[in-house]
């Protein structure tokens, strides 16, 4: 009797334990879900890269520019092939970068305070300036063909301009006070919001009459990443103390909402296409948001990814394949080499 119930018992657990099998293969089998907003569709290496990933730029043609400080380098992904093609080298800790697709530059902002510029097929060095500090975030105006330049600290910080034909330092510059970090310009507009983390503020600057005005953000603290709706008018902030996605009325500059995001942020990107919001955050996630209306941001997803991958970009429809997608740039870490993940943005 006892041995037909130790039979028994072990009959049980052998089934049990074998349909746990079958139900953990099927599970490894299936696909990822295909309602969730971003599909990681490609891991393109970047071997023999080390350190922090910074900025991104895009080239409409399909094209990705990629700073890594800790490497010295820009790495040039291209997104047909999706491959690594290129890698520019002896920059002194590259931050950030923008591409002129009208002159074929890339233009390479150093912590060391230059702006390297570089003939955007051979990448050969074109020349290089001075601005006697921290070169941080660059932005471009196609309309005015101007290459925008947030560069110094304190005394010195400024919003500076390089016309992208001549390659000279235009000589107006846009004072600010502190350090600026992430900044964006107006299409249809003349206005440029700045984010000045060390102030706990965000200068609004018009480039007609050079006024600039500066919003307060009150309770928030580490106000690096930025976006715009100007649609909508919108701001978009990513603050670091709390993690929050703050949206502010960019005529205004009140706060309209402050919704809980990814920590560690240093990227985010508005989607007018799908109304969203995504926020690459240091903490290993993507936070998505829905747009529901200007005032309304609902949590969509939190899209897990690597620690310290904080950086991106975002390109409605960018290359020949004709899809609408994230770039996070993921460091290397133990047994892994440095990548460049690719997500497909669907409904």
């Amino acid at each position: 009797m006892l041995r037909k119930d130790t039979m028994a018992i072990s009959n049980f657990w052998f089934a049990i334990l074998f349909g746990c099998g079958l139900a953990a293969q099927a599970q490894q089998k299936t696909p990822p879900s295909a309602d969730k907003p971003l599909i990681l569709s490609a891991a393109i290496p970047l071997p023999n890269i080390q350190g922090r990933i910074d900025h991104f730029a895009l080239d409409p043609g399909g094209r990705v520019f990629i700073c890594v400080v800790g490497n010295d380098t820009v790495e040039v992904v291209e997104t047909l092939t999706e491959k690594r093609v290129h890698t520019i080298t002896g920059v002194p800790h590259p931050q950030g970068v923008a591409y002129s697709p009208e002159f074929n530059k890339l233009f390479v902002a150093s912590r060391d305070g230059k702006l390297f510029i570089y003939d955007g097929t051979s990448f050969d060095l074109i020349t290089s300036i001075d601005f006697h500090g921290d070169v941080d975030n660059l932005r471009y105006d196609a309309a005015a063909k101007r290459v925008y330049v947030g560069f110094g600290d304190e005394g010195n910080a400024a919003i500076g301009m390089v016309d992208a034909a001549t390659n000279q330092r235009v000589q107006e510059e846009y004072k600010l006070g502190a350090h600026p970090e992430s900044f964006q310009l107006e299409s249809a507009g003349p206005r440029i919001f700045v984010n000045l983390p060390d102030l706990k503020q965000i200068a609004v600057i018009d480039r007609r009459t050079g006024a600039i005005a500066k919003w307060p953000l009150s309770n928030f603290e580490g106000n690096f990443p930025m976006a715009l709706d100007e649609s909508n008018h919108r701001l978009f902030v990513g603050t670091r103390t709390p993690p929050r996605l703050v949206v502010l009325d960019a005529d205004a500059g009140a706060v309209i909402s402050a919704v809980r995001c990814a920590a560690d942020s240093d990227d985010l990107y508005y989607d007018s296409l799908y109304k969203r919001v995504y926020v690459a955050g240091g903490q290993g996630f993507i936070s998505v948001f829905a747009q529901r209306d200007p005032s309304h941001y609902q949590l969509l997803a939190e899209i897990p990814s690597v620690t310290g991958a904080r950086t991106a970009g975002y390109a409605a429809r960018i290359g020949k394949k004709g899809r609408d997608r994230f770039f996070l740039g993921v460091p290397a870490r133990a047994g892994h080499e440095a990548e460049v993940w690719v997500y497909q943005a669907q409904e």
